[in-house]
């Protein structure tokens, strides 16, 4: 390692002017053994610089090369890996983390403790010393002489450093007196001893000669010191002119503190005039009310636009006067408490003006509004109240002045506003239902049917008989419900298109009336009153807070409105008082409707779902929404009544024992019930609703279709399954009704299987012996008897078998088929035209039949030459010909 220290030294950092001073063998952790150098070096020239230097062995040959070099300030952190065992690993972090691992620890060791000592001599920089023993930090580190190549005079410790730095060269006139000094002594060079003692010599003669001249100078002394005591004479005097000059600055100091003082007192003076007209003027300013806006809340015109608007801003200059925030030591002030009370009287004072002025409005909206109930009430439409909204809204900002002002008198303004307006929207909205209720009944004589009546053009309707659906009593329920069934639930077939689409715009017609109405009030309520119809996160937290429920709004039954937690609840609690009748009348005329036809509630609840599902996305808790909701509730449960008394009317339906049955009651008004109602719920939101309606009565409708052809004695059971199946399917596969698609596919299978039923045992009658005949033979081929034998046994002989061929000649087999076709006739209806269908289904059936038995004939009687007595080809003569001829 010597030799290694001093070659580096001498071949790389001699000609930059570096001493090397610590050494390690490393290599990069992790890789390939590629050995290298980290050297630890400083400058010899002033500023030193410390540097880590990686040296790397050429490739090309045996010298070092410098590889890169970094400084010892950029060093961050030293990492040992370990302070107790002995580890060759550490890591050094410059601008990035090198990982080394050095030949031996004792190398890595020495290393470390060189950083330590330089970072502590030249940068006493932080560097961090991690994993590394404390004893290693402490000891300096040993650097001998073969640190240093011996070629060199340099040193390598810091103590020889300090050395250097120590020794200072003589300059040329010291070293000029020593030769003099040497010159004058022949044996100076010879024997030091008598040049030593020369020397001696002459420093006893210079110590005399010092000494005597110290003697000779006590005169001088003597001189010195008279001159001394004359000089303190000298600065007595001059203190006692600097005394009498102190007396006199004395006073002169007492006269400037006088003017100081007074000066001092006319700015205190001065600042607290300047504080005073500040307050005054504050006061003057904030809290005077200027005449004319006085005037105006004394006298002022509230009817008049001008009027309105000359005491909105009285009003509003009053408040800021009222609600200034004065100044501490203000309120004890007189002038300021008369001001208060000033204002305090004009508050109360407008504040009885406005509300007396706008209870008078409300009055007379009333009247108003009365006169024109007459006109509205021949046509199908609602007042328009938008003229008394403009009117009212001019009032908004007074009103927002009163509500934080004189809340007592705000909350009597809407409790009075609430009576008046629920008075007048109350008959504007019975008469408005009394002439939907007359429109869809139709003429008078059919309108007193269900209760309704018209004298000189006022409408009043006997609404409690719409309700008395619900009411029976248990003795004669069964006999009530009938003839309510005959009166009211109306059948569907009774009523036409027309009739159905009159309801539907009527209906609608009424919706769309009430919803920009209740819209409108809402808007008006909102602005005119102040509130908020979106209630805020605060409110929201607030309401949350208010466990107990005291904050709550609640309507009494005297109908006083209590404090509410929001004010999007107040304006949902006045909308409620306002309104309270909608939400009844709509539910009259709903069961109404229902009453009229039962297929009404389709309508209604297309409509309804398609409102509500409007008012929900404007405000899910709006008044609108909420009504609408709960009304949506009645149509659905009526609507679902309507599902129910069809599987009930399925259920109870009896067939004649006399006639054919065809096309059952219940099978038809499904297809027109699936057809009004696809064509009612094209792109409706409640589709789920149908399809679940659907599902029921479909199931209602294959029970009962198997029920009933069960119980048929005129027509067969097959007849019966074949006609109602074939029709459902017909009606699902036209309409295209998704959901349905399994009961589709099921109703096409019983249609499949019935037809081949009815098929197969109809044919067994026209060839009834041959029939027996060949399932005799099957039997004895199925006993395990071989088919070329058959013809051996005594029953089934070829004689047996041309006996049984020569009952049927072609001559009877056509009029067999003809006596099957007058049959099937009579059991098949003409509506569902299924004649043709089922005569072909069974002229394949007898062909498959005949062929079948010409191979039994070919396989049990080979070479007999025994055939039936008619070909394939006169069998479809023959069903062609019946057909033709019927």
């Amino acid at each position: 390692m010597t030799a290694i220290k001093h070659a580096l030294q001498r071949d790389i950092f001699t000609p930059n002017d570096e001493r090397l001073l610590s050494i390690v063998n490393v290599c990069k952790a992790g890789k390939k053994k590629k050995n290298c150098f980290l050297c630890a070096t400083v400058t010899t020239e002033r500023p030193v610089q410390v540097k880590v230097v990686k040296v790397k062995k050429s490739d090309k040959g045996d010298f070092y090369k410098r590889q890169i070099a970094w400084a010892l300030r950029d060093l961050a952190v030293v990492d040992a890996k370990d302070a107790v065992k002995e580890n060759p690993e550490f890591d050094l972090h410059f601008e990035k983390i090198y990982k080394w691992v050095a030949s031996s620890t004792a190398e890595k060791n020495a290393f470390i403790s060189c950083i330590w000592k330089l970072n502590q001599r030249y940068l006493r920089k932080k560097i961090d010393f991690v994993n590394v023993s404390s004893q290693l930090l402490e000891e300096l580190p040993k650097v001998t002489e073969e640190s240093v190549p011996s070629g060199e005079n340099q040193s390598v410790t810091g103590g020889d450093e300090e050395a250097v730095d120590e020794y200072q060269e003589l300059n040329a006139r010291e070293e000029q007196d020593i030769e003099i000094l040497m010159e004058g002594c022949e044996c100076a060079i010879s024997n030091a001893e008598a040049f030593a003692e020369k020397l001696s010599r002459e420093l006893q003669v210079l110590d005399g000669a010092n000494i005597q001249s110290i003697m000779a100078s006590e005169k001088q002394v003597n001189i010195l010191m008279q001159l001394l005591d004359e000089a303190l004479k000298e600065v007595d005097q001059i203190e006692l002119k600097l005394s009498s000059y102190e007396e006199m600055l004395q006073s002169v100091k007492e006269q400037m503190d006088q003017i100081s003082e007074s000066n001092h007192l006319i700015h205190l003076s001065n600042t607290n005039n300047v504080k005073l007209l500040s307050e005054i003027e504050f006061l003057v300013n904030h809290m005077d009310l200027a005449k004319g806006h006085i005037k105006a809340l004394q006298e002022g015109d509230l009817a008049s636009s001008r009027g309105i608007e000359a005491c909105t801003n009285a009003a509003d200059a009053l408040l800021q006067c009222i609600n200034v925030a004065l100044r501490p030591g203000h309120d004890m002030l007189l002038a300021v408490k008369q001001q208060q009370q000033r204002f305090s009287d004009l508050r109360e004072h407008f504040a009885r003006r406005l509300a007396s002025h706008l209870n008078n409005v409300f009055v007379q909206q009333g009247h108003d509004q009365s006169s024109t109930l007459a006109q509205h009430s021949i046509e199908l439409t609602l007042p328009n109240h938008h003229p008394f909204h403009r009117d009212l809204l001019r009032y908004a900002k007074l009103m927002e002045w009163l509500k934080s002002t004189d809340y007592g008198k705000y909350e009597g303004l809407t409790k009075n506003y609430m009576d008046y307006l629920s008075r007048l929207y109350e008959r504007e909205i019975k008469d408005f239902f009394e002439v939907a209720k007359i429109k869809m009944a139709g003429t008078t004589k059919e309108s007193k049917k269900f209760g309704l009546h018209g004298s000189s053009g006022k409408l009043t309707g006997s609404t409690s008989s719409l309700n008395k659906l619900s009411v029976q009593s248990s003795g004669n329920r069964r006999s009530q419900s009938s003839s309510l069934l005959d009166m009211g639930n109306m059948s569907a077939s009774d009523l036409d298109v027309a009739d159905r689409t009159k309801f539907d715009k009527i209906f609608e017609q009424v919706l769309s009336e009430l919803e920009p109405l209740c819209l409108a009030e809402q808007d008006f309520i909102s602005k005119f009153f102040k509130l908020q119809q979106h209630q805020n996160m605060s409110a929201s937290m607030t309401e949350a807070e208010d466990v107990d429920g005291s904050s709550l709004s609640r309507q009494h039954s005297s109908g006083s409105l209590v404090p509410v937690s929001s004010e999007k609840d107040m304006i949902r609690q006045m909308m409620i008082k306002i309104f309270r009748c909608i939400e009844p009348e709509l539910n009259n005329l709903i069961a109404l409707g229902d009453k009229i036809d039962s297929f009404n509630s389709l309508y209604m609840l297309v409509k309804m779902s398609h409102h509500v599902w409007t008012a929900q996305n404007v405000d899910p808790a709006s008044f609108l929404s909420t009504t609408l909701g709960n009304v949506l509730v009645t149509v659905k449960r009526n609507f679902d009544k309507c599902i129910s008394n069809q599987i009930r009317q399925m259920e109870e339906v009896k067939i004649s024992k006399k006639s054919k049955v065809g096309i059952l009651p219940f099978v038809a008004e499904f297809e027109e019930f699936a057809g009004l109602a696809e064509s009612i719920f094209k792109n409706a939101e409640r589709r789920g609703d149908l399809d679940k309606a659907y599902t029921k009565l479909i199931r209602g409708v294959f029970i009962n279709v198997e029920k009933v052809a069960h119980e048929s004695q005129k027509t067969p059971r097959d007849v019966v399954m074949m006609e109602n199946f074939h029709h459902i399917f017909a009606t699902l596969s036209r309409l295209k009704i998704s959901c349905l698609e399994a009961e589709k596919k099921e109703a096409k299978q019983k249609y499949t299987d019935h037809l081949q039923s009815y098929v197969i045992y109809s044919l067994g009658q026209p060839l009834e012996k041959l029939n027996h005949f060949f399932e005799g033979v099957e039997a004895r081929v199925a006993q395990g008897v071989r088919e070329e034998e058959v013809s051996y046994q005594l029953a089934f002989n070829k004689q047996e078998l041309r006996k049984v061929i020569k009952e049927y000649p072609g001559k009877e087999v056509k009029k067999g088929l003809d006596n099957l076709y007058k049959k099937v006739d009579k059991h098949l209806c003409e509506e569902e035209n299924l004649l043709q269908v089922v005569w072909h289904s069974m002229q394949d059936e007898f062909i498959r039949q005949y062929k079948h038995f010409e191979g039994l004939i070919a396989r049990c009687y080979p070479g007999s030459g025994v055939t039936m007595e008619f070909t394939i080809q006169d069998i479809l003569d023959y069903c062609s010909s019946i057909a033709q001829s019927h």
